[in-house]
C-alpha cells in the first residue's frame, strides 16, 4: 500500500474544483471496453500530482465515475492509462465521486468499481 502524507491542502478536499489544477492528457485506458479518460493533474497550490480517471458509459445513465489519487514525481513516469486503475488501488487513500456515485467527491481506498 502506498502511503500518501496529507497536508491540508485544498487539493485534498473531495470537492475540490478542477480550476485547482493545471491539467494534461495521459491517454485513454481501453481496458475491458472502458475508454476511460487518464489525466495527470497537478495543483496550483501546492505542486502535487494526481492521477485523474473517468470512466461512463454511454448506454447507462448516471454511470458517470471519476477517481482521483496522489503519485510522487519519481513514480509518475511508471503510470501509463494501462496500469492507472491498479496504481490507484495500491494507494492508502484515493477520492472518488460522479454521476454513478451522486456524490461529488469522497474518500475511498481498495478496489476501483470501473466496469459495468
Amino acid at each position: 500500500m502506498n502511503k500518501v502524507q496529507k497536508l491540508g491542502c485544498a487539493c485534498e478536499k473531495p470537492d475540490s474544483n478542477y480550476t485547482e489544477y493545471r491539467s494534461s492528457e495521459l491517454g485513454t485506458d481501453l481496458t475491458n471496453g472502458r475508454h476511460a479518460e487518464v489525466s495527470i493533474q497537478q495543483c496550483k497550490l501546492c505542486q502535487r500530482i494526481w492521477i485523474h480517471y473517468f470512466v461512463e458509459f454511454e448506454s447507462f445513465s448516471d454511470s458517470g465515475r471519476w477517481y482521483k489519487g496522489i503519485v510522487s514525481k519519481k513514480e509518475r513516469p511508471q503510470i501509463t492509462p494501462e496500469n492507472a486503475v491498479e496504481f490507484l488501488e495500491s494507494l492508502e487513500w484515493y477520492v472518488y465521486g460522479g454521476s454513478y456515485f451522486k456524490s461529488a467527491g469522497e474518500f475511498g481506498h481498495g478496489k476501483l468499481n470501473v466496469d459495468l
